[in-house]
């Protein structure tokens, strides 16, 4: 087991706080996807998102008009855009966000930033201190876990584990996206998600009382309707 398995496990896989902002967050993922292509059929990434629409019982009629808003020209641009910082204490944060109004969202989270003590940086300053990796969520139907790992390891697949939820979590390179979705799709796979994660390299250890504060403002960034992703490096 990895860096991946052990952060990921230490947090927990922290759901977002409700199913609206959950279903947000998704149609978001999925105008963007639909971008290169509206069709789930020809467009893999789009297909691995409607499967985690299903899998949040996200109405049909939701996924239906995120996809609609792809292609209809006068409907807003949808972006994506990244931000870094530093929270309190010398704790990472990256940003990831979805956004029709690029003026509000900086904004909006250079004031997190400037409410809680912390310090929004330039894009890219942060990267040296995350891998980016692709990750996939499968249920787990008795499958062996080893015979799994072994098989995928061509595929440069470096983290395999089993969570509480009774699914398989597969974590990969950033570009090996394509060949473990349809690995997981060839091999009838119930696929639960299918996206990208960013892992911190190393973590940092802060106090109860500074985990608290830190906390206070990642709550905060994440209420944020513009935001998709909230990443630290905070042990």
């Amino acid at each position: 087991m990895g860096r991946a398995f052990e952060y990921r496990k230490a947090t927990k896989f922290k759901r977002w706080g409700n199913m609206a902002r959950v279903f947000t967050r998704i149609g978001k993922h999925i105008t963007m996807a639909a971008k290169n292509g509206a069709d789930p059929d020809t467009n893999p990434r789009l297909r691995a998102l409607i499967q985690e629409a299903k899998s949040e019982n996200m109405p049909k009629e939701n996924v239906e008009r995120a996809i609609k808003r792809a292609i209809e020209k006068d409907k807003a641009d949808f972006k994506e855009v990244v931000f870094e910082g530093y929270a309190p204490h010398g704790i990472a944060v990256v940003i990831e966000t979805t956004t029709d109004n690029n003026m509000r969202t900086v904004a909006n989270i250079r004031s997190y930033f400037n409410k809680f003590n912390g310090s929004l940086g330039t894009t890219g300053s942060l990267d040296f201190l995350f891998e980016h990796k692709c990750v996939f969520k499968v249920k787990d139907n008795g499958m062996d876990l080893e015979e799994l790992e072994l098989e995928l390891i061509d595929f440069g697949v470096e983290d395999i584990f089993k969570t509480d939820e009774g699914e398989i979590v597969i974590y990969g390179p950033f570009d090996s996206y394509g060949n473990i979705q349809k690995y997981v799709e060839d091999h009838n796979m119930e696929l639960v998600s299918g996206g990208f994660d960013r892992i911190p390299l190393d973590t940092k250890e802060v106090t109860p009382e500074q985990h608290a504060e830190i906390e206070k403002m990642l709550a905060k960034i994440e209420e944020d309707e513009d935001v998709t992703n909230v990443y630290h490096n905070m042990r």
